[in-house]
């Protein structure tokens, strides 16, 4: 390597390793006595060999380009990554390679430093961790890796089958503790009618029959036996079967919905007016067998609850209908911050069997429709198929009239579409399995590591003792930058961090999961500041959806301005003056893809002499059009 010093220097360099030599030849550099060592020899050997190396050490410097004589100062220069180190000092002569790497070397280190920080807690595939896609580069992965980065849902061995794991089920749950009451105010009991059920049941009602015929599974052995292996077949080694001779008199259908059954028992418990009105409602799963799988919005299994009523007149029916309805606007957009389109189906879209059929509408991010919930008046129709009457107070029979609903697990898909972000999972805090999770800090001293975990389980306890669900992430092994990525990823509301300066000052650092800067929190008063916090994030989220709601939706008055919106990255909801019929829809989505969502319950009056815009027929009523999950 070059020198590190002007060679004018180097006679003083030769005088310095020559005393250094007789030093150690008299006993180490320092001077120190050494066992055994013998002097008078070593300095005048390592100047012989110094300037020895003299020669080699020019051709070495011309080779290389390098003067004799010490150029003037310069400034070292860098890269993006090092700019703004000074140069080494202008005595020092020439810059050296030596100093130019120690100081490239340096620079490199604090950029590598830097940039360790500033990927703190981000996604890293190869330590398993998901990394999220972002909305604007691949929609559906970017809501696949949410769910999955949260831990919501596992892959089933079954085809078209999704696990619930913990985190996904308490969603579920929460929906259910909110749900539930509301439906037992309106004198709704719960039950449970059997997963099986003849497939004679279905054939009663036609209508029924032929809307999910192609979408059931069937049952059709009873028992499975054993298979032991075959003699020199060492590939085959035994198993299971289905039993031939196991095989149904009837077959029966894993439940697509229950109509069907709850009417065959309807015909045994309803015999005069005092019977009336029945309603039942169960929370179970059902089977539909999917061709294409989306979790949550579409799965061969999924959660719902359905319920069924009877009533003795056909306004008691239809009114049960919106009133169930009513309480699905409000779980859907007062507690869960839906963007929603309240309606009623059109003939060709309405449920198999009803006379009438109310929805909710639900509007993702991405400008397509998720039916969140249905509530069916079924008219007559199950009454009649299986033969359900009941004695009036006039001592006539008459037949009973009936409601149907249900909100399914497709909820969670809507509020996931709805509200989380390209960090991960949002939820509103009425869903959240953990609505607060607080994060003790690291200290190195035990004592106050101790008392700092103290303030965190009591400040857990304040919480939980105000009805929050609360955990205390005590794991001071991970950087905090780890634990705020994970927490924010699992779509937790509210973070709360404790370390030793809050602790001091009696308050916690408070972090909302939709944004902002950081509050403190009193400790002593947490159980009235900390539910506040989380109604601001709830009416942050309800803002937003108004937000989203107005920015996608679009009154349509041309098929200039509908070609248009098709054309746009988000298409949104269109509505448009309609005057067409089954048959318009059914010609509309196979040219578009776009399908009539409802007709909203609130309608703006029709000008008159106004003309359907996709028809060219006299327009009837506002329709909602939109693509669609």
């Amino acid at each position: 390597d070059p020198p590190s010093r002007p060679l004018l220097e180097l006679p003083a360099a030769m005088a310095r390793v020559a005393a250094v030599g007789h030093g150690a030849a008299r006993g180490g550099a320092l001077g120190a006595p050494r066992r055994g060592a013998r002097g008078g020899l070593w300095g005048p050997l390592a100047c012989l060999l110094l300037l020895a190396a003299v020669p080699l050490a020019l051709l070495r410097l011309s080779a290389a380009g390098l003067s004799l004589v010490a150029p003037r100062p310069q400034r070292l220069q860098t890269s993006s990554s090092s700019a703004g180190l000074r140069a080494p000092s202008p005595r020092s002569g020439v810059l050296t390679a030596r100093h130019a790497t120690a100081t490239k070397e340096k620079a490199g280190k604090k950029e590598k430093k830097e940039k360790k920080k500033g990927n703190a807690g981000k996604a890293n595939p190869k330590d398993g961790i998901v990394a999220i896609v972002p909305r604007s580069e691949d929609w559906p992965s970017w809501y696949l890796t949410v769910i999955e980065a949260a831990e919501l849902i596992d892959e089933a061995p079954v085809r078209g089958c999704k696990i619930l794991r913990p985190s996904g089920f308490a969603i579920w749950e929460n929906i259910q503790g909110l749900l539930d009451p509301k439906l037992k105010t309106m004198g709704v009991q719960n039950a449970y009618f059997p997963l099986l059920i003849p497939v004679s049941f279905l054939s009663k009602e036609a209508d029924h029959v032929e809307g999910f015929a192609k979408e059931c599974a069937v049952v059709t052995h009873h028992r499975l036996r054993s298979v032991v292996p075959e003699e020199g077949n060492e590939a085959f080694k035994g198993g299971v079967e289905v039993d031939p001779d196991s095989e149904l008199a009837e077959p029966y259908v894993v439940r697509p919905t229950s109509e069907t059954v709850v009417w065959h028992s309807y015909g045994k418990w309803i015999r005069t007016w005092r019977d009336l009105p029945l309603k039942m409602n169960q929370w179970v799963n059902v089977m539909r067998w999917e061709m294409r799988t989306r979790p949550f919005l579409r799965s061969a299994e999924f959660l719902w609850q359905e319920g069924h009523t009877a009533h003795a007149t056909r306004e008691e029916a239809d009114q049960q209908a919106r009133d169930v309805l009513d309480a699905y606007v409000d779980l859907a957009q007062e507690q869960l911050a839906l963007p929603l389109f309240p309606g009623r189906k059109s003939a060709r879209e309405r449920f198999a069997g009803a006379d009438e059929t109310y929805t909710i509408e639900a509007l993702a991010q991405d400008g397509k429709a998720i039916q969140a919930g249905t509530s069916h008046f079924l008219g007559q129709n199950f009454a009649k198929a299986f033969d359900v009457k009941y004695v009036s107070e006039e001592q006539t029979s008459e037949y009973v009239w009936a409601s149907s609903w249900g909100v399914s697990t497709r909820l969670i898909g809507a509020v996931i579409m709805v509200h989380s972000d390209d960090d991960g999972l949002v939820l509103p805090p009425v869903l959240a399995a953990t609505q607060v999770v607080i994060l003790p800090m690291f200290s190195k001293d035990p004592e106050l590591q101790a008392s700092i975990f103290e303030a965190a389980d009591k400040l857990e306890a304040s919480l939980k003792g105000v009805g929050l669900r609360v955990h205390v992430d005590k794991r001071v092994n991970l950087k905090p930058g780890s634990k705020f990525f994970e927490w924010e990823r699992r779509g937790v509301p509210l973070r709360l961090e404790l370390g030793p300066r809050d602790l001091e000052q009696g308050t916690a650092f408070a972090k909302m999961r939709t944004g902002g800067d950081k509050f403190q929190v009193s400790l002593e008063g947490a159980a009235e500041e900390v539910p506040a916090a989380l109604e601001k994030v709830k009416q942050t989220l309800r803002e937003r959806s108004d937000a989203l709601k107005e920015r996608l939706t679009f009154r349509i008055s041309t098929r200039e301005e509908f070609d248009a919106r098709l054309e746009a990255r988000e298409t949104g909801m269109m509505l448009i003056p309609w005057g067409g019929d089954s048959e318009d829809e059914e010609k509309l989505q196979d040219e578009t893809g776009v399908t009539l969502r409802c007709y909203p319950l609130k309608q703006d009056p029709i000008p008159e002499g106004q003309v359907c815009p996709l028809t060219g027929k006299p327009a009837q009523i506002w329709a909602a059009f939109a693509l669609a999950y």
